[in-house]
Protein backbone atom coordinates (compact mmCIF):
# COMPACT_ATOMS: atom_id res chain seq x y z
CA UNK A 1 0.00 0.00 0.00
CA UNK A 2 2.82 2.42 0.78
CA UNK A 3 4.20 2.02 -2.74
CA UNK A 4 0.84 2.96 -4.25
CA UNK A 5 0.42 5.99 -2.00
CA UNK A 6 4.00 7.12 -2.65
CA UNK A 7 3.45 6.82 -6.40
CA UNK A 8 0.27 8.86 -6.15
CA UNK A 9 1.93 11.49 -3.97
CA UNK A 10 4.92 11.68 -6.34
CA UNK A 11 2.57 12.24 -9.29
CA UNK A 12 0.69 14.88 -7.30
CA UNK A 13 3.87 16.74 -6.33
CA UNK A 14 5.26 16.52 -9.89
CA UNK A 15 1.99 17.85 -11.32
CA UNK A 16 1.63 21.46 -12.48
CA UNK A 17 -0.05 22.26 -9.15
CA UNK A 18 3.35 22.06 -7.42
CA UNK A 19 6.15 20.91 -9.71
CA UNK A 20 8.75 20.69 -6.96
CA UNK A 21 9.28 19.81 -3.32
CA UNK A 22 9.60 23.48 -2.29
CA UNK A 23 6.11 24.29 -3.58
CA UNK A 24 4.66 21.16 -1.99
CA UNK A 25 6.28 22.00 1.35
CA UNK A 26 4.89 25.53 1.20
CA UNK A 27 1.40 24.23 0.41
CA UNK A 28 1.57 21.93 3.44
CA UNK A 29 2.76 24.78 5.66
CA UNK A 30 0.05 27.10 4.37
CA UNK A 31 -2.73 24.59 4.94
CA UNK A 32 -1.61 22.92 8.18
CA UNK A 33 0.40 25.68 9.82
CA UNK A 34 3.24 23.21 10.33
CA UNK A 35 6.50 23.54 8.40
CA UNK A 36 7.90 20.55 6.57
CA UNK A 37 11.27 20.32 4.85
CA UNK A 38 12.19 19.11 1.38
CA UNK A 39 14.28 16.37 2.97
CA UNK A 40 11.28 15.06 4.88
CA UNK A 41 9.17 15.03 1.72
CA UNK A 42 11.98 13.26 -0.11
CA UNK A 43 12.17 10.58 2.60
CA UNK A 44 8.41 10.07 2.40
CA UNK A 45 8.52 9.76 -1.37
CA UNK A 46 11.33 7.20 -1.15
CA UNK A 47 9.28 5.11 1.27
CA UNK A 48 11.56 5.62 4.27
CA UNK A 49 8.60 6.94 6.25
CA UNK A 50 4.85 7.27 5.78
CA UNK A 51 2.66 10.24 4.93
CA UNK A 52 0.69 11.98 7.69
CA UNK A 53 -2.92 12.19 6.61
CA UNK A 54 -3.14 15.93 7.23
CA UNK A 55 -0.29 16.49 4.79
CA UNK A 56 -1.89 14.21 2.19
CA UNK A 57 -5.14 16.12 2.51
CA UNK A 58 -3.34 19.46 2.36
CA UNK A 59 -1.60 18.56 -0.91
CA UNK A 60 -4.72 17.00 -2.42
CA UNK A 61 -6.86 20.00 -1.53
CA UNK A 62 -4.26 22.46 -2.81
CA UNK A 63 -3.99 20.56 -6.11
CA UNK A 64 -7.73 20.03 -6.46
CA UNK A 65 -7.10 16.32 -7.07
CA UNK A 66 -7.59 13.54 -4.54
CA UNK A 67 -5.85 10.36 -5.74
CA UNK A 68 -4.99 8.96 -2.30
CA UNK A 69 -8.45 9.66 -0.92
CA UNK A 70 -10.01 7.93 -3.96
CA UNK A 71 -7.65 4.99 -3.53
CA UNK A 72 -8.61 4.63 0.14
CA UNK A 73 -12.34 5.05 -0.59
CA UNK A 74 -12.27 2.05 -2.90
CA UNK A 75 -11.79 -0.09 0.22
CA UNK A 76 -15.19 1.04 1.49
CA UNK A 77 -16.95 -0.63 -1.44
CA UNK A 78 -14.69 -3.39 -2.77
CA UNK A 79 -17.42 -4.74 -5.04
CA UNK A 80 -17.59 -1.46 -6.95
CA UNK A 81 -15.50 -1.57 -10.07
CA UNK A 82 -14.02 1.90 -10.26
CA UNK A 83 -11.74 0.93 -13.12
CA UNK A 84 -14.05 -1.49 -14.91
CA UNK A 85 -13.30 -2.93 -18.32
CA UNK A 86 -10.37 -2.85 -20.61
CA UNK A 87 -8.60 0.34 -21.51
CA UNK A 88 -10.08 0.02 -25.00
CA UNK A 89 -13.62 0.08 -23.62
CA UNK A 90 -12.57 3.06 -21.50
CA UNK A 91 -11.36 4.83 -24.65
CA UNK A 92 -14.69 4.12 -26.34
CA UNK A 93 -16.60 5.55 -23.40
CA UNK A 94 -14.39 8.65 -23.41
CA UNK A 95 -15.04 9.20 -27.11
CA UNK A 96 -18.80 8.78 -26.68
CA UNK A 97 -19.14 11.02 -23.64
CA UNK A 98 -16.76 13.69 -24.93
CA UNK A 99 -18.70 13.80 -28.21
CA UNK A 100 -21.97 14.18 -26.33
CA UNK A 101 -20.45 16.95 -24.20
CA UNK A 102 -19.22 18.84 -27.27
CA UNK A 103 -22.62 18.48 -28.92
CA UNK A 104 -24.38 19.76 -25.80
CA UNK A 105 -21.98 22.71 -25.51
CA UNK A 106 -22.58 23.69 -29.14
CA UNK A 107 -26.34 23.38 -28.71
CA UNK A 108 -26.25 25.50 -25.57
CA UNK A 109 -24.14 28.16 -27.23
CA UNK A 110 -26.62 28.40 -30.10
CA UNK A 111 -29.70 28.58 -27.87
CA UNK A 112 -28.21 30.39 -24.86
CA UNK A 113 -30.94 28.90 -22.66
CA UNK A 114 -30.21 28.04 -19.05
CA UNK A 115 -31.70 24.57 -19.50
CA UNK A 116 -29.36 23.84 -22.40
CA UNK A 117 -26.36 25.06 -20.38
CA UNK A 118 -27.45 22.83 -17.47
CA UNK A 119 -27.66 19.88 -19.88
CA UNK A 120 -24.19 20.74 -21.19
CA UNK A 121 -22.87 20.78 -17.63
CA UNK A 122 -24.34 17.34 -17.02
CA UNK A 123 -22.76 16.00 -20.22
CA UNK A 124 -19.40 17.50 -19.23
CA UNK A 125 -19.68 15.80 -15.82
CA UNK A 126 -20.34 12.45 -17.51
CA UNK A 127 -17.26 12.93 -19.70
CA UNK A 128 -15.17 13.77 -16.64
CA UNK A 129 -16.43 10.63 -14.88
CA UNK A 130 -15.37 8.33 -17.71
CA UNK A 131 -12.01 10.09 -17.92
CA UNK A 132 -11.50 9.49 -14.19
CA UNK A 133 -12.39 5.81 -14.59
CA UNK A 134 -9.91 5.53 -17.45
CA UNK A 135 -7.25 7.23 -15.32
CA UNK A 136 -7.90 4.73 -12.53
CA UNK A 137 -7.53 1.95 -15.09
CA UNK A 138 -4.24 3.41 -16.33
CA UNK A 139 -2.99 3.81 -12.75
CA UNK A 140 -3.88 0.19 -12.02
CA UNK A 141 -1.82 -0.88 -15.03
CA UNK A 142 1.19 1.20 -13.96
CA UNK A 143 1.07 0.50 -10.26
CA UNK A 144 -0.19 -3.06 -10.23
CA UNK A 145 1.00 -4.26 -13.59
CA UNK A 146 -2.55 -5.36 -14.37
CA UNK A 147 -3.37 -6.01 -17.99
CA UNK A 148 -7.12 -5.81 -17.48
CA UNK A 149 -8.82 -3.19 -15.35
CA UNK A 150 -11.68 -5.36 -14.16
Amino acid sequence: MRDVINAQMAALIDSPAFGCLDAAAEAIRARTGQPVGKGTLSRRLSGQCGWPIDEVWALEDAAGRHPVTRYRMRRMNPDEKTAAGSILSQAGAISKEAGEAVSAILAAEQSASAADWAAAGAEIDEAIDVLRRARACAEAKVIGGQHDCA
